[in-house]
């Protein structure tokens, strides 16, 4: 009998702690069930970790928050009962790298109660997509609690083993987001050393993670940092202090914090899920959203050719560039300025500062932006303007007010510089503003993008990488290596403005610094594909006319559009190729890109439907090491069963564009 109670008592003790357990641990799978979310809450914390097909790429890792007012939201924390549930849909993109994209994660959304104020309650919301793992903390409305100073963000990231790590390290909050990549072993990070993200881990077994953020909105940029091993979350913190990184009423959100996990690095650049993550748009009536190409002539040098009229700020520089759109299939003209001072009125030294009297509403007295703006609509072409951030900001309901009234299309918002939640919050504002006059966005000088353009589609792109602008005054140009860490790190957070174009290119040795006519050191193939393989729904043709006028390669410039329906990854390989398919209507453009070393690869046509289909397909030519402006051009049938052996040449490239046979 006394063997029996012991028995029982056991057996009570066990079943005691097991539903302790059950209660304080949560897990989530991927609908396809190769990734998992488990969430574990002690007394010390919340710690969550994540695996892919087994294997563990996260360890425990803390969650919590800390608060000015409140203190810390991590230990003694008390989990309510989690609320499940799976979504599966599709919703189309207004301008995107697909137009229709399906939507399939599980969810789970867990209370989590603290003992600082009365009722103190976070949901994290966790969603296991096919291709990645996003979690956030949520603000519900509640009667004791009505807004929050966030002092720290308490997100850690416990990497497993020792992956390769590419990712940008800053000194600093106040950047460009635009430098070289390091590409270094985990272990080997510095520490207290900020770095950007998108942030690119490859474990062994080619297992790729990307950690990044989706939504961010009314909430700091994140950077991540290595502390005593650990990777830890660090915000933006707002301007002129240190501490405090977030102000905020409740109902609030934070963005969500994304990793994208595939075991093949085309399934990353090829995910929507920061999209997914991401509202519906908020723009009813969408009619006039028409991504494009456009000019950008600040790169070139402001070129004219020799002609009756004086270059500078006035319609007859800006007629040369309207008739060359409207001649080539351009969409787009940028009024800039000219010889580094803005088109519009100001005091300004230069075009990275703002004067005491700058308005936007103003144009210099040599430009009539009337004349230029019916000029263009006649044309067939559109205008866009550039302008400094805080040149608009003070008022932008006069200055969209003035731009739709001239009938102005967008605009570039240059030297932003910031990822602060004051500086979130201005873009955001920017992007609904400019959506009333029917405007859209081009952010410069700006953070990674974060799925925002499904919300606001008049977003057509952002900077946020070092790119072809440094070729101007750099004495080391921008090579075919760094676009391959753009392709592999950046691009995984969306679209980004790289002064696109150049049609000057030398070999390596023979390069120079030009601010006019600037120099490139990739192939003509190169440039080519890169209207492909990046995300841009605003391309620049960033060189003068004559530059393009009957020169090679051209002619694939005038058709290759920038909004697509269909994105595929045919092959890549991290630093040293890859090959994207996109689809817009029943044409398909095909790009490669390659580094610094030829290479022949493979270009399997499987994706295609049944059917011939007419291939016009741009290769480097064969002296393309001692001039790398030559390419050959050939023009075949081809259907879904044909495999093309391809040469590409150092810092070379090639694109097709196929067309259905009738």
């Amino acid at each position: 009998m006394e063997l029996y109670f012991r028995n029982l008592c056991a057996l009570f003790l066990f079943c005691l702690f097991s539903t302790v357990n059950a209660q304080n641990e949560v897990q989530l799978s991927s609908p396809n069930g190769s990734l998992h979310f488990n969430l574990k809450v002690n007394k010390e914390a919340p710690k969550y970790s994540i695996s892919f097909n087994g294997t563990t790429l996260i360890d425990e890792s803390n969650l919590g928050l800390q608060f000015q007012e409140s203190g810390y939201f991590i230990s003694l924390l008390k989990m309510g009962k989690p609320q499940y549930k799976s979504v599966d849909e599709t919703y189309e993109l207004m301008v995107g790298k697909n137009k229709k994209v399906k939507n399939e994660y599980r969810e789970v959304r867990i209370p989590l109660n603290g003992n600082n104020i009365p009722n103190q309650t976070i949901i994290l919301a966790v969603r296991a997509f096919n291709d990645g793992i996003a979690f956030r903390y949520e603000f519900p409305e509640q009667e004791a609690w009505k807004s929050y100073e966030l002092l720290d963000e308490l997100t850690s990231f416990e990497i497993m083993g020792n992956p390769t790590v590419r990712t940008l390290f800053w000194d600093s909050y106040i950047n460009t987001h635009e430098g070289y990549y390091n590409k270094l072993p985990y272990n080997a990070i510095p520490k207290d050393t900020l770095m950007d993200m998108p942030l690119l881990l490859e474990f062994p077994q080619k297992t790729f993670m990307a950690i990044t953020e989706a939504n961010l909105r009314n909430y700091a940029g994140m950077y991540l940092t290595k502390q005593n091993g650990h990777l830890i979350c660090q915000l933006s913190p707002l301007p002129d202090q240190s501490k405090i990184k977030v102000r905020a009423d409740i109902p609030h959100q934070t963005p969500w914090r994304v990793m994208m996990i595939s075991d093949q690095i085309g399934t990353l650049l090829e995910s929507n899920i920061l999209t997914n993550l991401n509202e519906p748009s908020k723009i009813k009536d969408a009619s006039w959203i028409k991504p494009g190409k456009t000019t950008f002539h600040w790169w070139n040098g402001d070129i004219v050719p020799d002609t009756t009229f004086a270059p500078g700020v006035n319609f007859e520089t800006n007629k040369y560039y309207i008739d060359f759109c409207a001649d080539n299939n351009i969409d787009y003209h940028a009024v800039i300025g000219y010889g580094g001072f803005a088109w519009y009125s100001s005091n300004a030294s230069g075009y990275g500062t703002v004067g005491s009297q700058t308005d936007v509403t103003k144009p210099v007295p040599s430009l009539d932006m009337v004349r230029v703006c019916n000029y263009a609509k006649e044309r067939g072409v559109g205008i866009h303007v550039w302008v400094h951030w805080q040149a608009i900001y003070p008022n932008l309901e006069k200055a969209f007010s003035k731009f739709e009234e001239w009938g102005i299309n967008g605009m570039m918002v240059d030297f932003m510089d910031r990822d602060d939640q004051e500086m979130v919050l201005i873009q955001e504002e920017i992007l609904q503003k400019a959506a009333e006059h029917k405007l859209y966005i081009q952010f410069h000088g700006s953070f990674k993008p974060t799925g925002l353009h499904r919300t606001y589609p008049n977003e057509f792109t952002r900077e946020g990488a070092r790119n072809y602008e440094y070729n101007k005054w750099e004495p080391v140009p921008i090579t075919a290596d760094h676009d391959l860490d753009i392709v592999f790190t950046r691009l995984l957070a969306g679209a980004t403005d790289y002064h696109l174009g150049g049609f000057r290119a030398v070999p390596k040795s023979e390069f120079k610094t030009q601010y006019t006519r600037p120099l490139v050191v990739v192939t003509r193939c190169h440039m080519l594909a890169m209207y492909v393989v990046l995300e841009s729904y605003l391309a620049s043709l960033c060189d003068y006319p004559d530059a393009y006028l009957g020169e090679p390669g051209f002619d694939f410039l005038k058709t290759v559009p920038t909004n697509w329906d269909e994105t595929k990854i045919l092959d890549a390989k991290v630093d040293e190729y890859v090959t994207t398919a996109r689809r817009k209507d029943d044409q398909w453009f095909v790009g490669s890109l390659n580094n610094s070393k030829a290479r022949t690869i493979k270009v399997n046509l499987g994706f295609l439907e049944k059917g011939n289909y007419w291939a016009e397909i741009y290769t480097d030519g064969k002296e393309a090491h001692l001039d790398p402006n030559q390419l050959d051009k050939e023009k075949k049938q081809v259907n879904a069963s044909d495999i093309l052996e391809i040469q590409l040449a150092a810092s070379g490239g090639m694109v097709i564009r196929l067309t259905k046979v009738n």
